[in-house]
């Protein structure tokens, strides 16, 4: 079945997989429950505008892919709901059953507030909060991360179909534009990094993590569905990844490795009686993988909540100061968005880079042999 999956993905053109994809995209859109519904809770006056709520569901994941606001009308795509409940088993529907959070299905209701803000709790006869169900919906994230993978398929796939074809000639097209990029993960990362003789078996998983990183980032700058998810702006994301760093490099350690943690070669009275360097060291284990997480996941979300900020001035700005200002300020606010985006696009590059680098760095780290 995945053989005959894989040559139909290396048979489609790039024409022929954007249409695919538009008509995918459509299908869903207009034949499984699109909401286009009016909120009852939004009252006929202009309600005033909060910049803090607007940036947090800009940036922030969701049970439903938001599309557009038309005055009262809220148009989303729902997506599948998949609980676990100790009292009624498993229990699968669509998003579209909570109406954007104002409604409850089958005694579930995603919570407004208090410790489980944003979570679907079980609702007891009485309507009061009785259990947290297992919670393995397919959110916003978890459907832009799909979206990447199969990107990273079909850019793959189409790359290696082309170097195959035209084997032992110049590469062009798509295969032009990635082939340079992983000779430079190669010959300027993994090789420096790990050694000339170990890179081979890390050099999966640095592209993987890389393309996958990038595509995800520049993929999240788009504000047009099926992308804009803020997938690497969350800090689930950034902790997985981070996770099969710390894994693989944990694994790949050698003796010199172990043995430079637990008995550096410090003196003596930096390890008895109290063992400060190997507390260090040890600590440092956990340290670094915790940083990849941070920097990748703050850089990201940093990016995107600063855009947002820069649109939300515009609403700002018209609800006090009236509309003929918001105009005005909309001017500068598209400049400074447009400026943010573009950088955005660097710091996707910049960041994918870096966490690759990193997780070389501390590869390279654990395989080193002792040459003293």
């Amino acid at each position: 079945m995945f053989e005959g999956l894989i040559k139909i993905l290396r048979s489609i053109s790039p024409v022929k997989f954007l249409i695919i994809l538009g008509v995918f995209t459509f299908t869903i859109f207009c034949a499984q429950n699109v909401q286009a519904k009016e909120e009852s809770s939004i009252s006929d006056s202009k309600e005033k505008f909060n910049p803090g709520k607007f940036v947090m569901e800009h940036v922030s994941d969701a049970f439903e892919w938001h599309i557009a606001t038309f005055g009262k009308t809220n148009v989303s795509i729902p997506l599948p709901i998949i609980l676990h409940s100790n009292t009624t088993g498993w229990n699968f529907f669509w998003s579209s059953k909570f109406k954007h959070g104002t409604a409850e299905y089958k005694n579930f209701k995603i919570a407004k507030g208090g410790d489980n803000d944003g979570k679907i709790v079980e609702l007891n006869d009485t309507g009061e909060v009785a259990d947290l169900p297992l919670d393995l919906s397919i959110t916003k994230t978890v459907a832009g991360i799909l979206v990447s993978v199969i990107l990273l398929f079909w850019i793959f796939l189409t790359v290696a179909n082309s170097a195959k074809r035209n084997k032992d000639k110049a590469p062009k097209g798509l295969q032009n534009l990635i082939e340079p990029v992983i000779i430079f993960i190669i010959d300027e990362v993994a090789k420096p990094t790990i050694g000339e003789n170990k890179y081979e078996k890390f050099l999966p998983f640095l592209l993987t993590t890389f393309f996958f990183i990038l595509i995800s980032n520049l993929t999240g700058l788009i504000p047009i569905f099926p992308f804009g998810a803020n997938v690497t702006g969350n800090i689930a994301v950034t902790l997985v990844l981070s996770l099969f760093t710390f894994v693989i490099t944990t694994f790949s350690g050698n003796k010199h490795y172990w043995k430079d943690i637990y008995n550096p070669n410090v003196p003596w009275w930096l390890k008895f009686p109290i063992p400060l360097m190997p507390v260090i060291e040890l600590t440092g284990v956990f340290t670094k993988p915790f940083v990849l997480m941070i920097r990748l996941f703050a850089n990201m979300m940093a990016g995107h909540m600063t855009v947002a900020v820069f649109v939300s001035l515009i609403f700002i700005f018209a609800s006090s100061m009236g509309d003929m200002t918001g105009y005005g300020v909309s001017v500068i606010s598209v400049i400074f968005s447009g400026f943010m985006l573009l950088l955005d696009v660097l710091v996707s590059f910049i960041q994918a880079y870096v966490f690759t680098l990193l997780s070389a760095l501390y590869f390279g780290m654990a395989t080193e042999e002792n040459h003293s």
